[in-house]
């Protein structure tokens, strides 16, 4: 947990660009969504009254899952300062949640250059990967008493055994 809120904060809030990176990396520990899933999320998508996430899996199965209060504090962030930058206008991109600096969408390599960049900042890991908040998305949840059929859904599998492989449980 204490590597989590380490690497959770590097960030910052201070410009769109960390504001956007610190809303991206709640999301992901926040909701256990994979990668792929994070850089698909439309405005659409989100529900920051309700908090919760639309979220187009493998096998294009949608779900909805949760996010926490940090992730939509830094949401909310994100999106007011990219609301007055004239880059996240485009029209073509305008439904994406996660652009670059160009406006674009960001990909899943993009994604894994700033998780690289923030690890560094924070002294943690760099073997760490996007992959990993989701472990311990998945992790910190059962350890706090979630059940496991609970955590296979939120994580989108098909098959509890997946799910126990994922959490390392027998």
């Amino acid at each position: 947990l204490e590597q989590v809120q380490k690497l959770l904060d590097a960030p910052g809030d201070g410009d769109i660009l960390s504001a956007r990176d610190r809303a991206m990396l709640e999301v992901l520990y926040s909701s256990g969504i994979r990668v792929s899933e994070l850089v698909e999320l439309e405005m659409s998508d989100i529900d920051l009254q309700e908090g919760a996430l639309r979220v187009r899996g493998k096998g294009r199965k949608d779900r909805i899952t949760p996010i926490g209060s940090q992730a939509i504090k830094a949401l909310q962030r994100y999106f007011e300062m990219r609301g007055m930058d004239p880059r996240s206008q485009k029209p073509e991109h305008t439904g994406r949640v996660f652009l670059n600096k160009h406006g674009e969408p960001l990909s899943t390599r993009s994604v894994r250059r700033k998780l690289d960049k923030y690890l560094t900042i924070a002294g943690l890991d760099p073997g760490i990967s996007p992959h990993t908040l989701r472990h311990s998305f998945a992790t910190h949840l059962l350890n706090n008493g979630a059940d496991l059929r609970s955590v296979q859904e939120l994580l989108g599998h098909q098959s509890l055994s997946t799910t126990q492989i994922y959490t390392h449980l027998t």
